[in-house]
């Protein structure tokens, strides 16, 4: 009899349907640009928040050239552990999901890409920057390439795609369109914009961490989320043209400070805005042998406000910043580099503000002092009280004690040849010298 209550259970939960997400709630999370950390935490966040309100599905609008790997692998372990599911939909027309967005779309539960995207081109970039070609720096590509060969094969495998291709695609680059990653399965189906998504996905079986689960998507309701206004923040200080923009900023306004100390605001700002562009920096593909160029170029202008090199100081370093700042990002695609339209006019207006301020403290430097005891040399006053040869002297509105090599009568004028403590030696000013 037990036996047969048992077989009877194993029999409806075989045959009992799927569970149905049927929430009212389609949250579309909007990925475009590098993925960085602040996209990560954006993505994030979001995944958490519609599995606490256990939405019905989540999209991710996806138009990407890739990013930081550590962010990349982040928001998919968001995605594999989500108990709601997540759709990574590379749309619109003429958007692409490269490199880290391949990774993205491939361990998402649902992939899809509008008419006229792309796919791909997942060879991890060299972070490291510099491109070495030693034997160890061959060895470590080598290395990071295998990684992330056997990271998307596997994660396409879990998601029962092309494994194959999606090796191809970190090893050889390799990129295609959305109708040729249709036909290779390498995503689940082609729709024209969300709503279309949503409807085609209805009724469709996907596979969470906690069991399979059968999508009821048709007349939900679409709501868009976008990030809040400190992650917009830490995006745009991420993008390459506003990270040099603040490194340049940052060491300016350095060397402006060490020049002039005790002005304050100008290190207060560079120091704030170097500060922003190495946290940016960790999400570019630096190439530290083009930093370490500008920073040299920075110490050459130092130098010359206190070496006399005639010039020669400051011509070597506008060229070393010159050199340091078109290698200083090491991609070949443009999205991750330095446009040229910011690069070359942000670069002459740091070098032309560097040598105004070389300039100004070079000639401040050789000016006359006009304050404290050196101010008092060559200054001219008038004998009160006669000097043999010890008296005093009028000079700057103040009574000195003064004295001379030879005697000097009251009334007369003398000049200040030495300071020695609060004694000053005086000479007697010729006739042709008197105001």
């Amino acid at each position: 009899m037990n036996k047969q209550i048992s077989f009877l259970l194993l029999i409806l939960f075989l045959v009992a349907p799927l569970p149905a997400y049927s929430k009212d709630n389609v949250v579309v999370v909007k990925l475009s640009g590098a993925i960085n950390p602040a996209v990560a935490e954006y993505v994030s966040y979001e995944i958490s928040q519609a599995n606490a309100e256990k939405d019905s599905l989540i999209v991710l609008h996806m138009d990407t050239p890739g990013g930081l790997d550590t962010s990349m692998r982040e928001i998919i372990k968001k995605i594999q552990s989500s108990e709601v599911p997540v759709a990574s939909f590379v749309a619109p027309t003429g958007s692409r999901a490269a490199s880290a967005g391949t990774f993205i779309t491939m361990a998402s539960h649902i992939a899809a890409m509008a008419p006229g995207t792309n796919i791909g081109a997942a060879h991890p970039i060299n972070m490291l920057g510099g491109g070495n070609d030693n034997e160890q720096a061959k060895t470590m590509k080598k290395k990071v390439v295998n990684d992330a060969a056997a990271y998307i094969r596997s994660l396409a495998e879990l998601r029962k795609r092309n494994a194959h291709w999606a090796e191809l695609a970190v090893v050889n680059s390799v990129s295609i369109s959305a109708e040729e990653a249709m036909k290779l399965n390498v995503i689940d189906l082609v729709a024209g914009d969300v709503k279309a998504l949503v409807l085609a996905i209805d009724g469709r079986e996907v596979q969470l961490a906690s069991g399979s689960v059968r999508l009821k998507t048709k007349n939900l309701k679409i709501i868009y989320h976008e990030m809040n206004p400190r992650q917009k923040l830490l995006d745009i200080i991420s993008s390459p043209n506003v990270t040099y923009i603040l490194m340049m900023l940052g060491l300016v306004g350095l060397f402006f400070e060490l020049s002039n100390p005790g002005l304050v605001l100008p290190g207060v700002i560079g120091s704030i805005s170097l500060i922003l562009a190495l946290y940016a920096m960790q999400t570019l593909p630096i190439n530290y042998a083009g930093l370490l160029l500008i920073l040299f170029g920075v110490i050459l202008f130092i130098a010359e406000i206190n070496v006399m090199s005639y010039g020669l100081l400051s011509i070597s370093g506008v060229v070393s910043i010159f050199l340091g700042s078109t290698m200083l990002i090491d991609s070949d695609d443009p999205a991750l580099q330095i446009s040229r339209t910011i690069l070359y006019p942000t670069l002459a207006l740091s070098v032309i503000l560097s040598l105004g301020i070389v300039l100004l403290a070079t000639r401040t430097r050789s000016l006359k002092k006009l304050g404290g005891i050196e101010g008092m040399i060559g200054e001219t006053g008038l004998v009160k009280e006669a000097l043999n040869p010890q008296g005093r002297v009028l000079v700057h509105g103040e009574l000195w004690e003064a004295e001379a090599d030879n005697r000097i009568n009251e009334g007369e004028r003398v000049q200040v040849d030495l300071v020695e403590g609060l004694r000053i030696k005086v000479s007697k000013v010729q006739d042709s010298q008197k105001d």
